[in-house]
């Protein structure tokens, strides 16, 4: 069985491997089914198939940083909510014990060697991710100021905090990069330290996307290029303002963009393909186990439309800058104003 096809078996087989890691655990730790009882196991187990997705997508891409980078978020987790590492250490454990009575030894190696890098991970010191946002930068008293308001769900305030940085002279591409997507990953860094709930996370995300419709009359000042884009996210994937931001960029580059959004179904975004002939299609995935959807989104793509441009971005090739060419893509790009200088190359 070669690396990628243990990392499919183990994507195939997630909720039985997850499992039988959370009887084992329990097991020999009777005390926790107590504490936390029905609700606690069921969450066990679906933490237990998220180690397994991220376990079997670094072996299928053979890119390890994809779950070192998971374990690291793991870790970082356990300590924001006090949970001991131990427990996470004995976890990675009896998922190497668990594959292996489910495969071959011989078979499991790769796994087995990436969970035991993990572990490794898991007893060193790592330095803290400091704030996304930097206030000597000329944006990011703003950028605090805006966040500021978020959390304190105060939507008028922040509305006005971007208004009024527009008239001191602000552009709308800073503005997106600079205080919407930094504030945006410090809302996700606050959330894995335990400082904001979900709510306010999504509150925060949902008042963004309302500020950034305020501000979309502003984005047609450009030379229209009569170039075309559909930007998507793939089906199951949610975080959709990244997406959203992309295609305002390109809008206000003077493309005709086509935001879809969340969740896009294949068959839906294969019609629009055919009805739009678009010059590009940016395909956006943040969570790393939607990247084999992501291929078959991909092939798919270029079954019907064999000479179309796909660009793809999101977390996972932030964190592996050769992964794009691993699932078919024609390039990637790290934030929106790349995501128009690539496509600019691509299209020409």
């Amino acid at each position: 069985m070669t690396r990628t096809e243990l990392g499919i078996q183990i994507r195939l087989g997630k909720t039985e491997l997850a499992a039988s890691v959370v009887d084992t655990f329990y097991e020999r730790y009777p005390e926790f089914k107590s504490r936390y009882g029905t609700e606690g196991y069921k969450k066990s187990i679906q933490d237990g198939e998220y180690h397994f997705l991220f376990l079997a997508e670094a072996l299928e891409t053979e890119e390890p940083i994809l779950f070192m980078n998971y374990i690291s978020w793991v870790k970082t987790l356990f300590n924001s909510i006090e949970l001991p590492i131990q427990i996470l250490q004995e976890t990675i454990q009896l998922m190497k014990d668990v594959l292996n009575l489910r495969f071959s030894p011989p078979e499991t190696e790769p796994a087995c060697n990436l969970l035991e890098q993990s572990v490794h991970l898991l007893t060193s010191e790592e330095p803290i991710q400091t704030s996304y946002i930097d206030e000597s930068s000329p944006l990011g008293t703003v950028a605090r100021s805006y966040l500021n308001a978020l959390l304190a769900a105060d939507r008028r305030t922040a509305s006005d905090i971007i208004g009024q940085a527009i008239k001191n002279g602000a552009s709308i591409k800073d503005i997106y990069l600079e205080v919407f997507q930094k504030s945006q990953q410090e809302i996700g860094r606050l959330w894995q330290l335990n400082r904001i709930s979900v709510a306010q996370e999504h509150f925060c995300s949902a008042a963004t996307q309302m500020i950034m419709a305020q501000l979309y009359s502003q984005l047609f000042n450009g030379e229209l290029k009569h170039k075309h884009v559909i930007v998507a996210c793939v089906g199951g994937e949610l975080h959709e303002l990244g997406a959203r931001m992309v295609a305002d960029i390109f809008e206000l580059e003077g493309w005709d963009s086509y935001f879809i959004g969340a969740s896009t179904p294949l068959k839906d975004l294969l019609k629009t393909i055919t009805e739009k002939k678009p010059d590009l299609i940016a395909l956006s995935v943040t969570m790393t186990f939607h990247l084999p959807e992501l291929k078959t989104y991909i092939n798919e793509i270029h079954r019907i439309s064999p000479s179309i441009k796909i660009m793809v971005g999101g977390y996972p090739f932030n964190a592996s800058p050769t992964l794009w060419q691993k699932v078919g893509a024609d390039a990637w790009a790290p934030d929106a104003v790349q995501a128009v200088k690539m496509a600019e190359k691509l299209t020409a």
